[in-house]
């Protein structure tokens, strides 16, 4: 089994073939594949390579599934005896992706 955690979005996802993610909004329409360069660590038959601060000649590769738009989260100030109320509402843009494939090659 090959597992690899990626950055993408300011954040960091441990992934592995065919698994499923939503990630922070990425420009592509949706069935076009996406290559992720920045591989934190790969583990490939107990093998683990450790990146410094990335693994060299790593890569994954997904597909766009979806990109949508997240549940709506009310974000709602007050300030008491003040006459102070404000309520917005925020629905967090997100892409959905498919891992297809893990590429490693030890040049």
């Amino acid at each position: 089994m090959t597992l690899a955690v990626i950055k993408t979005g300011g954040k960091q996802y441990l992934v592995k073939k065919g698994d499923k993610i939503k990630i922070e909004k990425i420009d592509g329409k949706e069935d076009k594949e996406i290559t992720f360069k920045e591989v934190l660590l790969l583990v490939k038959d107990k093998k683990v390579e450790i990146g410094v601060p990335l693994v060299k000649n790593a890569k994954v590769v997904g597909k766009i599934l979806k990109q949508g738009k997240g549940d709506k989260v009310i974000i709602f100030k007050y300030k008491s005896k003040k006459r102070y109320k404000k309520k917005a509402g925020h629905r967090q843009p997100y892409t959905e992706i498919e891992i297809k494939e893990i590429l490693f090659s030890s040049k």
